[in-house]
């Protein structure tokens, strides 16, 4: 079974509005390595839909973009993708898969039957699924910034605290920390 890793990138005051972070090489690197060392992604639908309306066309060419970010595209497009999403059931991106019905079952079925695990990177569905007990690791990239504004990470709240215990932390030259946590049991 492999593990569900939730990554990321997060203010200070909790903001995951993905234009809030600093895109630099470094950030850019962290999330490569994670998506290269997972055997698949996990996203909800309006994560999918973000990803979906710039990677593919970066990929094929028809977008310009640095070497490095055409190199992620390529391997974006070759990894299986996961959606969890009740109201679209059609994912025509390549490699992609619908994960529909009961969601515990589904994203288990998805843990058992990938060995390198799953890369989780999106934060409603990060709330849903620590409320069913199911992320194995956190590798957040916390960012210097305080946006003042949500989305925050688990704004609908848990049933409790979560125990985390501290695996790593990595300053990069940015200030942005890599923060490394496993669930405590």
């Amino acid at each position: 079974m492999g593990l569900l890793t939730f990554s990321l990138n997060l203010t200070l005051d909790g903001c995951v509005d993905h234009q809030e972070g600093i895109a630099d090489d470094e950030t850019h690197a962290f999330f490569t390595r994670l998506m290269d060392e997972a055997g698949a992604m996990l996203w909800g639908r309006v994560t999918y839909e973000l990803m979906e309306s710039a990677w593919p066309a970066v990929a094929r060419g028809d977008e310009q973009a640095p070497p490095a970010l055409r190199e992620w595209a390529v391997k974006l497009e070759a990894k299986p993708k996961y959606v969890v999403s009740s109201t679209r059931h059609h994912f025509p991106w390549a490699n992609s898969h619908h994960i529909d019905g009961d969601l515990r079952e589904g994203v288990q079925r998805l843990k058992d039957t990938t060995p390198a695990g799953v890369l989780l990177g999106s934060g409603k569905l990060a709330t849903e699924l620590d409320r069913l007990d199911l992320i194995d690791e956190y590798k957040l990239l916390i960012h210097p910034r305080i946006a003042g504004h949500g989305p925050t990470l688990h704004e609908g709240g848990l049933p409790g605290p979560r125990r985390l215990e501290l695996v790593s932390a990595q300053p990069l030259h940015s200030g942005v920390v890599a923060m490394h946590y496993r669930r405590a049991h």
